[in-house]
């Protein structure tokens, strides 16, 4: 499949499984940005595709403008987004979590979703084009022990895929 003329952008991808989203999608033709914390990891894993790698905090509103706002002066309009970046949090009992815990992994893994989608959804609708690929786990859908933060905001990603599907059927090929 060609992806020629697209641009994308990974979140997370600095290494893993959004390198290999991001080498997959540079393959393919796209132009792609990789967004990471690690500023090195998105640079490095940039070189290889032919991309941009920029440092971006997604459970940031003033990070993501930041990036995204680059990403399209650098690349042009974004047609894919792949919002791949996650943390785990810590493996523990409920009872063992305090509520810095579930705060830190949900501003990532939820939040980050939200802003991402949030910032390049507009732009999306008016080209009556995108493609949005949230990554979830089967922990959203069974809930994992130990990882009580993790399988909530997994849950709440599919969630949120599921009610942005359907704020967008029918207004483009979104």
């Amino acid at each position: 499949f060609s992806l020629q003329g697209q641009v994308a952008v990974v979140t997370g991808g600095g290494q893993g499984i959004g390198e290999g989203i991001a080498m997959r999608l540079g393959q393919a033709g796209a132009r792609v940005a990789i967004l990471d914390m690690n500023r090195a990891s998105a640079e490095e894993g940039a070189q290889r595709v032919k991309g941009i790698g920029l440092h971006c905090d997604v459970s940031s509103a003033s990070s993501v403008h930041a990036a995204i706002d680059e990403v399209r002066r650098q690349l042009g309009p974004i047609q894919i987004l792949v919002n791949n970046a996650g943390i785990t949090g810590r493996t523990v009992p409920l009872w063992e979590l305090n509520e810095n815990d579930l705060d830190q992994v949900y501003a990532v893994n939820l939040k980050g979703v939200f802003l991402m989608c949030r910032a390049v959804i507009s732009e999306m609708l008016a080209q009556g084009y995108g493609r949005i690929l949230n990554i979830a786990s089967i922990a959203g859908k069974e809930g994992n022990p130990t990882l009580i933060p993790y399988s909530c905001t997994k849950a709440a990603v599919i969630g949120l895929t599921k009610a942005l599907a359907k704020e967008v059927a029918g207004k483009g090929n979104i």
